[in-house]
């Protein structure tokens, strides 16, 4: 066989793949290689005898006995190559399929209706009235969950978690905060937590009106209805870690219900290790004149993290970390995992922690020091938003039903539930991880926690400083630290966890030392 093909075959993993997987590798010809002394002996020799060339190009340089890595697969394309093979996209298995497969729009509407039903929602409304305001709403979904937690042989409870909100510029009395928590708890990892949320409680122009109509129905009944619909489908599994599904008061008023839990989890001690936020995620059409995007997410990742403190911050800057902490390595997760056939989604990853002008539950978890991410429709039309129900020359204002779409709706959930169970079936982030600094070489040492429950061993990932997602992963097995023949001064790389499941945790980052 031509040498030139079989190297080509030797880099096959290098298939071509949409943005922002690896592009498509050339050939492995000795004029591709830079120029180090090993290069320049392989393309020597290479000359002299073709079939050694081949040779060297499909042998996996591994030294067990150091954990040293440093397979040689060079695209033609790309600067600096290294080891590894393409980083190929998680997609959703038979269970997780069929279970995304369950998320009904007929129910999400139903959710929405009667959400709507209350007349309004504001924190401030009447909290005993068993038919209007923010309480009657409270006590159904808190009933909802009950009922999913009925089919779930006692692993998932419901609780209504209360404080009272001392008044504040937008409080005027003090006024109970009360969140509809339904836990499922992981059957192998119960203290390692992960969290979907929507807000149920609503606003019109002026956020201290509580006596007219306030539907609330994109922003936020659709998050919601999303927390809702995946409890009542996840409820008959089992999950390895705890997924709680939220439905937080107080957002318009200023985040105060999620800022209640994030708080509470934090106290208690529980490993949060994402939240997803969903808000205002109901439909795919903006203002008047702009085009629908009815497959289309935005998804808001924070890149420095707001709880570091000045120090942190500058131990991060100065290794050029900007782009890697936790909760971009979620958003980079969700990403892989929950585009694909099923969700018929494209997720939009927005590097900032939230729209100009806006806020959302993320940010309380964020300020917590837990990863996590808010969703938010592709364009929003700001007439439904934050409006007193009203027509002014001719024009509908108002968070009214008929604007949303419901089978939108339906794909938004797909993406959190892909992002959720994956999370939950998978080892958890791994943690400590670290890259040696202490001595100039062209290599790379990392090392890291061993986790019980990595029982499919780790994977270190990499890519261009320059580039947005990981791109090349190389499995190094069940191992607390490995050297990879590549220099740490021109890449990133991270380090996740795998399970015999197949499935894997978020990357970590690691930090100099």
């Amino acid at each position: 066989m031509d040498p030139d093909l079989m190297r080509l075959n030797t880099a096959s993993s290098f298939a071509k793949k949409k943005k922002p997987q690896p592009k498509e590798a050339g050939k492995l010809k000795p004029g591709n290689l830079r120029h180090s002394w090993i290069q320049r002996a392989w393309s020597f020799c290479g000359f002299l005898y073709p079939p050694f060339d081949m040779y060297l190009t499909a042998l996996p340089v591994v030294t067990l006995a150091t954990q040293v890595f440093a397979q040689i697969v060079i695209p033609s394309d790309d600067w600096p190559g290294g080891p590894g093979q393409s980083l190929v996209p998680q997609d959703p298995d038979t269970e997780l399929t069929s279970m995304l497969n369950e998320i009904s729009p007929n129910r999400i509407n139903a959710t929405i209706a009667k959400l709507v039903s209350f007349g309004t929602r504001s924190t401030l409304s009447n909290q005993t009235d068993p038919v209007r305001g923010i309480g009657a709403a409270r006590d159904w979904i808190a009933g909802e969950m009950r009922q999913y937690a009925a089919a779930s042989n006692g692993r998932m409870t419901v609780e209504v978690p209360s404080y009272v909100q001392e008044p504040t510029s937008n409080i005027p009395n003090a006024t109970v905060i009360s969140n509809v928590v339904a836990t499922l708890r992981g059957s192998e990892e119960s203290n390692r937590v992960y969290v979907v949320s929507g807000h149920y409680d609503s606003r019109v122009t002026n956020v201290l009106n509580f006596i007219d109509d306030s539907p609330g129905a994109d922003d936020d009944g659709s998050g919601v209805a999303i927390s809702m619909e995946l409890a009542r489908i996840f409820a008959t599994h089992v999950p390895k870690a705890t997924i709680m599904f939220a439905a937080v008061a107080g957002e318009e008023q200023g985040l105060y219900g999620s800022n209640f839990m994030a708080q509470t989890l934090k106290d208690a001690g529980m490993d949060v290790q994402g939240m997803l936020d969903n808000d205002i995620v109901g439909s795919p059409n903006g203002d008047v004149g702009t085009p629908s995007a009815p497959f289309d997410i935005r998804m808001f990742v924070q890149g420095i993290p707001s709880s570091e403190t000045s120090a942190e911050i500058s131990t991060r800057a100065s290794v050029g970390g900007e782009n890697d902490s936790p909760a971009r390595q979620l958003g980079r997760f969700v990403s892989e995992v929950a585009q694909n056939a099923v969700t018929q989604m494209n997720v939009h990853s927005i590097w900032r922690p939230d729209r100009f002008l806006r806020g959302g539950d993320h940010l309380s978890f964020l300020k917590a020091g837990f990863p996590a991410v808010r969703f938010t429709e592709p364009q929003e039309n700001f007439a439904h938003q934050h409006q007193d129900v009203r027509v002014v020359d001719g024009v509908q204002f108002g968070d009214l039903p008929e604007f949303v779409d419901y089978d939108y709706v339906a794909r938004v959930g797909k993406v959190n539930g892909a992002a959720l169970w994956s999370l939950a079936q998978a080892p958890g982030t791994p943690k400590n991880v670290k890259l040696d600094t202490s001595a100039l070489t062209n290599n790379s040492t990392l090392s890291w926690t061993l986790d019980p429950a990595a029982d499919g061993g780790y994977e270190i990932l990499w890519r261009m400083s320059d580039e947005p997602a990981w791109r090349y992963v190389i499995s190094v097995g069940q191992v607390s630290s490995a050297t990879v023949l590549l220099s740490k001064d021109n890449v990133d790389f991270g380090v996740r966890a795998v399970g015999n499941n197949g499935f894997k945790s978020p990357a970590a980052y690691p930090l100099a030392h």
